[in-house]
């Protein structure tokens, strides 16, 4: 909040309050160019101060989770695109395309970061195909499959995932009954799907498992999910968690108290606003819009809060990227400065500045300790998988113990050994797809996990015109 003060000699004083999206600056300046005749002449001094009002106090708890997902997200970012094929493998070369999607930038080289997950990744050679682009080229070709561990965890979240069809389609049904016309662009979706616990391919499994709720239509914007009916019986919000404040006696509170989480302290001013803010009666986000409220209200704002509230109940971890939640101001009726309400309201939402961009976090779904309330089972496979990420880094220090003291004259993690074009590979007609992310039947995840080696005709035949999938170019894609 910017607060502008104007004073002159004849004690004239003027003030307006002005807003700032970043007020974190003092400045003082004069309108006169010297301070010649400073008693004989009035002067006008112009004060500027910004009073930052809200300083996020981190709470390392739940940073933690933030951090921990950000050690795996290469290692879930190629596992989706080696799942992403039939044979679930992918030439080195053509992995070099992916650069933007994967997050690597040159000149850190993609062997060098498959090598540091030696029980997540394996690499092996196929033959080329006899095709004329490749007469100049060497008879074999480096590719990367799953470790068959790694492949048995990917088994499981895949059946895990059909399993609670039904309930994944109940999910996204409150979040499209969030929205004022019921369906949003699935460009917006994608964004959420890992957040939410959908699979790479929900447009296909979910709208044909449920023609009667979902379908799919064009806008001017592109193809957007519709509602097509819904359950009135979905339409509730989540209840208030119960406050444990430890009391021996069971009495009403003589003074009124607000719930924060352990070490946030806040000025008074933002106490009494936050406790005005909770007296308010709640609101239903499904069944009322932005347009019912005054704008810039304390009941527009908690409707707004309440539906943030219910995104992030939906969610696996009850965590997203506010960039996410940008992309749906206009859907569900959320204010222009989103980040800034947040952040205002500490005792339901937590921002943290761990990783590239900035995540909240629903406090009421983690206790003091930042322990996840509810853990999906998904969750529990992911643990398994850091687990292989832990074990493999393990295996690398030793080996590099090992070659330090001459046990070991070679090792695995030298690419040296490697020959390999990493990006100026020339594949010719080699169609890829990856200009088409989500639009290919192939990107279906209901394939086999059976290896089949030495079959070099179907490995031609799946590597000739399979399709990819890969990041725009700027780099801001999710992971899936």
């Amino acid at each position: 909040m910017l607060l502008s003060v104007s004073c002159q000699s004849d004690n004239f004083l003027s003030s307006s309050l002005l807003q700032s999206s970043n007020p974190s600056f003092i400045s003082l300046k004069r309108t006169k160019k010297s301070f010649q005749n400073i008693y004989n002449k009035p002067q006008s001094l112009s004060l500027s101060i910004s009073c930052s009002s809200l300083k996020i106090v981190r709470s390392p708890s739940l940073d933690k989770h933030v951090v921990k997902q950000n050690k795996i997200r290469f290692v879930q970012k190629l596992k989706t695109l080696l799942l992403s094929k039939p044979k679930h493998f992918l030439p080195i070369h053509i992995l070099s395309k992916c650069r933007a999607y994967l997050c690597i930038h040159k000149p850190r080289s993609i062997l060098s970061m498959i090598y540091r997950y030696p029980t997540i990744f394996e690499l092996f050679t196929i033959p080329m195909p006899p095709t004329p682009f490749n007469a100049t080229k060497s008879g074999y070709q480096l590719c990367v499959r799953l470790t068959p561990a790694a492949k048995s965890l990917a088994m499981q979240e895949l059946n895990l995932k059909s399993a609670i069809s039904g309930f994944l389609a109940n999910k996204l049904q409150k979040l499209l009954m969030l929205s004022s016309h019921r369906r949003l662009l699935l460009s917006k979706i994608v964004h959420l799907g890992p957040h939410l616990g959908l699979s790479p391919n929900f447009r296909s499994r979910l709208c044909n498992d449920h023609p009667d709720k979902f379908k799919i239509v064009g806008t001017s914007y592109g193809m957007a999910l519709e509602l097509v009916h819904w359950d009135p019986e979905l339409a509730v919000p989540l209840k208030s968690p119960p406050v444990n404040r430890g009391l021996i006696v069971d009495r009403p509170l003589k003074f009124k108290q607000l719930n924060l989480r352990k070490g946030l302290n806040l000025k008074r001013r933002h106490r009494d606003f936050l406790m005005k803010f909770n007296e308010l009666p709640d609101i239903c986000p499904y069944n009322t819009s932005l347009d019912d409220f005054p704008k810039s209200s304390l009941e527009a704002e908690k409707r707004a809060c309440g539906v943030v509230r219910e995104v992030l109940g939906m969610m696996v971890e009850k965590r997203t990227l506010i960039d996410h939640l940008t992309h749906f101001r206009k859907d569900f009726g959320l204010p222009n400065k989103l980040r800034a309400m947040i952040v205002r309201h500490p005792e339901l939402f937590y921002v943290s500045l761990k990783g590239m961009r900035d995540s909240v976090f629903l406090v009421e779904g983690f206790d003091d300790k930042g322990v996840l309330l509810e853990k999906d089972e998904s969750l529990v496979i992911r643990d398994q998988l850091m687990a292989l990420v832990a074990e493999g880094k393990r295996i690398r220090r030793e080996k590099r113990k090992a070659r330090i003291n001459g046990t070991i004259l070679d090792d695995c993690d030298n690419n040296d050994n490697v020959e390999v074009e990493d990006g100026d590979y020339d594949d010719g007609d080699y169609d890829d797809g990856f200009e088409n992310l989500f639009d290919s039947e192939d990107s279906d995840l209901e394939y086999d996990f059976h290896d089949d080696d030495n079959e070099s005709s179907m490995l031609y035949a799946n590597g000739g015109n399979a399709v990819f999938w890969t990041g725009d170019d700027n780099g801001d894609s999710e992971p899936w």
